[in-house]
């Protein structure tokens, strides 16, 4: 089966589709390994990883093509990708989304934030008109070769114009021939409830930790009515602390054999990244290893 059907089934199981979050091919493949179904990886974290930078629209859509692709060689669960505001217009969405189709992606969300965007949970933000956005929502499902490639509109209104209109704005995204929604940042639990009552589709709840919109659990938000959840910059937030603690430890100590117990071992990182199916692999082409990998044996 594609990964695009497979997320598009996923979308509209009964029980609600958990996207595990990811911020590279790595932290793809061990959540894959944990059981994930599907993964997401977002322009948030992608801008860390790649730059070392907020999610304020300095990655180029091609840059982003690339970093998919080799997220999506890496694992053989659906990948669903942040395409931001499209990159531009009409013409530029068109090109975003076939460029994005043959890195590999299952779906894709498009978000009528003006360009530069930001963040969905900081101030600041500034959304076009729906009568802009519509036309790039057409072009981004025409755009598509495999139609089972699930396109999402988001919409950040809420934050400007408030809840009727980014409930207004979800259903034309709808009506448009998107696969499903997102309101970005709503704030409350009622909120919540009231977008899963009014919305006529699919639709998305984005918990960010730290962030505007309550920390539901999973079941809390299929109760509401969401068919997708994503928490989508825990897996960065939380490497970036244990990096933190690495570093510091490794300054103040000269060691790092404190923090052994919080490492993944030689051998088992060795299984993550696929070392034995590799050695399997030129083994069966006649291929002679070199010897032991070391540590572990």
């Amino acid at each position: 089966m594609r990964k695009t059907t497979r997320l598009k089934q996923l979308i509209h199981a009964p029980e609600i589709l958990v996207l595990y979050p990811a911020h590279d091919a790595l932290s793809a493949r061990i959540a894959e390994d944990a059981g994930a179904h599907a993964i997401t990886v977002g322009g948030f974290a992608a801008s860390g990883v790649l730059l070392g930078e907020p999610d304020t629209s300095q990655l180029t859509a091609t840059e982003l093509a690339d970093f998919y692709e080799r997220i999506c060689a890496s694992v053989d669960i659906p990948v669903f990708a942040d395409a931001d505001t499209g990159f531009g217009g009409v013409t530029n969405v068109i090109r975003t989304v076939r460029d994005f189709e043959r890195a590999g992606v299952a779906g894709l969300f498009l978000e009528d934030q003006r360009f530069p965007k930001r963040c969905g949970h900081t101030a600041g933000k500034e959304v076009v008109g729906a009568g802009e956005m519509l036309p790039k929502l057409r072009a981004a499902l025409d755009a598509r070769e495999d139609a089972d490639l699930v396109i999402m509109g988001r919409t950040d209104a809420r934050a400007i114009f408030g809840t009727d209109e980014a409930i207004r704005r979800a259903n034309l995204y709808l009506d448009a021939g998107c696969d499903a929604a997102f309101i970005e940042a709503p704030e409350t639990p009622g909120e919540m409830r009231r977008i899963c009552r009014e919305v006529n589709g699919p639709l998305v709840a984005n918990i960010v930790d730290f962030g505007r919109t309550p920390h539901l659990t999973a079941g809390e938000l299929e109760e509401m009515g969401f068919a997708v959840a994503v928490w989508p910059v825990s897996s960065v937030f939380i490497a970036a602390r244990a990096l933190e603690t690495l570093y510091r430890t490794l300054g103040e100590t000269g060691s790092t054999t404190s923090l052994h117990d919080r490492m993944t071992s030689f051998r088992e990182y060795m299984r993550i990244v696929r070392l034995p199916e590799l050695r399997e692999r030129e083994a069966r082409y006649g291929e002679k290893s070199a010897g032991s990998e070391g540590v572990g044996g």
